[in-house]
């Protein structure tokens, strides 16, 4: 790409030269943007490239796009609307994106060590290795050798093994399960999710129309089972959403009889399971029991993305799942995800060389010494003010403050300090952890933590409610 910085990555460059390029619309109603075949011809990148450009944008509510017509830029007067404090979710992605500010409440573990330059370096050499031509066979679900690939990694028996028909890859994880949400057909049905859960997961359920039952995770990293078994007596549960390993936001690991009991109440049950695995590979200690490891694989589905453990430059979701396959097939296809062949092989070629599996033990060593560094600063400078989860892997700390606050507004007085934290009440749809924080410990920068932090134990102590 023309005038691209040597330092940059691909998609940095396309962000950055949309965001140009929107900036120079004047307009007070909304342009249509090029398409993503345009940008990727006019700027020499590769479909997916331009996509994840197109993505960011899209969180920060610059720009939104229309099904079969493409991507449209806001105009400024709309542009700038979310940054009023209506929308909660809207103003902290707004807010994160701005120069200067320390952003605390971020979720990428890969800012600390990405396999962005190996598997660009990869890309290259294969790109040599197999010239443009047009595919024979077309692959909606994916690439085979990357699908081979996931399959190997997550087999761990005869029982329990997966086939590259089982594997299905899209260009994000939302949008893979956009599509599983309609395969499901949940729309109106029953959803059981761990509580705290990721707020792009409620917001998609909630954009579908599904109605979600939220289980509080204990403070030993238990679900309560008297209310699991009580649910699934009393509700017509289609799903029950959860967590392979660590349990996200919260960063607790769930005890193996838990699990196991878990897992006997699901199977009585016989509703579909569909397993987060987004952080499966970040635990600090990697040997612990997967959901996956004591469920019937024939109920289950597993979910997850590239993008937390190797970094922005794969961005793709995926699912696994043995049963389903003609209706998932058919909305792969319908949906025409365009995903970078090469890339894919790069991926794959990452993961049977070993290269993945050498990276996560540098990725995890980092993660758990951040988390140290962080929770040391936590207990010296806010211990009468939060009490926090000893976080079992991840990129975040989940607090909680020992006084009522208004949290909200402890959101906004660090926003005046160009401080951006995840209020708790982001990761409920039932109003549930008002009193609780997210905090990052991988944020980029120069920033003084120890001074952020005394912030917010000062927020904290000013919006205390009577």
């Amino acid at each position: 790409m023309k005038g691209q910085r040597e330092t940059d990555f691909a998609y940095q460059a396309v962000y950055r030269y949309l965001t140009s390029l929107i900036n120079e619309m004047a307009a007070e109603t909304p342009i249509k943007l090029p398409s993503l075949r345009q940008l990727a011809d006019r700027l020499n990148v590769s479909i997916s490239t331009i996509q994840y450009a197109y993505s960011l944008l899209e969180k920060e509510g610059r720009v939104y796009s229309v099904a079969k017509s493409g991507y449209y830029a806001l105009p400024v007067s709309l542009n700038t609307s979310f940054t009023s404090g209506n929308d909660l979710l809207e103003t902290v992605y707004v807010s994160a994106r701005r120069p200067g500010m320390l952003v605390l409440s971020i979720d990428e573990p890969a800012l600390l060590q990405s396999l962005d330059s190996p598997l660009l370096l990869l890309e290259r050499e294969l790109v040599r290795q197999y010239p443009r031509q047009p595919q024979l066979h077309s692959q909606p679900c994916g690439e085979l050798e990357l699908r081979t690939a996931l399959a190997a990694r997550y087999t761990t028996s005869p029982a329990r093994c997966w086939h590259a028909d089982d594997v299905y890859i899209g260009a994000d994880w939302r949008g893979v399960l956009e599509i599983l949400i309609a395969v499901l057909e949940l729309k109106d049905a029953t959803v059981l999710v761990e509580s705290p859960c990721d707020w792009a997961i409620l917001r998609l359920f909630q954009t579908a129309g599904v109605r979600v039952i939220e289980l509080p995770i204990d403070s030993d990293g238990c679900l309560d089972l008297e209310l699991l078994g009580h649910l699934l007596k009393t509700e017509a549960v289609r799903l029950v959403v959860l967590s392979s390993g660590v349990s996200m936001p919260r960063g607790s690991l769930m005890p193996s009889d838990n699990r196991q009991s878990t897992a006997e109440l699901l199977e009585q049950h016989g509703s579909w399971v569909l397993e987060n695995d987004v952080y499966g590979e970040l635990a600090h200690e990697p040997n612990e029991s997967r959901f996956r490891d004591v469920l019937d694989p024939d109920r289950l589905i597993v979910f997850s993305t590239f993008e937390k453990l190797m970094g922005p430059e794969a961005p793709y979701g995926y699912l696994l799942s043995r049963h389903l396959s003609v209706e998932l097939q058919r909305h792969f296809l319908l949906r025409s995800f365009r995903l970078s062949p090469i890339r894919q092989k790069a991926i794959a070629r990452l993961y049977s060389s070993g290269r993945v599996d050498q990276h996560l033990l540098v990725l995890r060593r980092l993660l758990k010494e951040r988390k140290t560094r962080m929770t040391q600063v936590l207990l010296e400078r806010l211990s009468d003010s939060l009490e926090f989860v000893e976080p079992a892997g991840g990129a975040t700390i989940w607090a909680r403050s020992l006084r009522p606050v208004d949290m909200r507004r402890v959101f906004q007085r660090m926003l005046k300090q160009q401080v951006v934290i995840a209020p708790g009440e982001l990761f409920s749809l039932q109003g549930l952890h008002s009193q609780n924080v997210r905090l990052s410990h991988t944020f980029s920068g120069q920033h003084d933590l120890e001074a952020a932090l005394m912030m917010l134990a000062d927020a904290l102590r000013l919006e205390l409610i009577d």
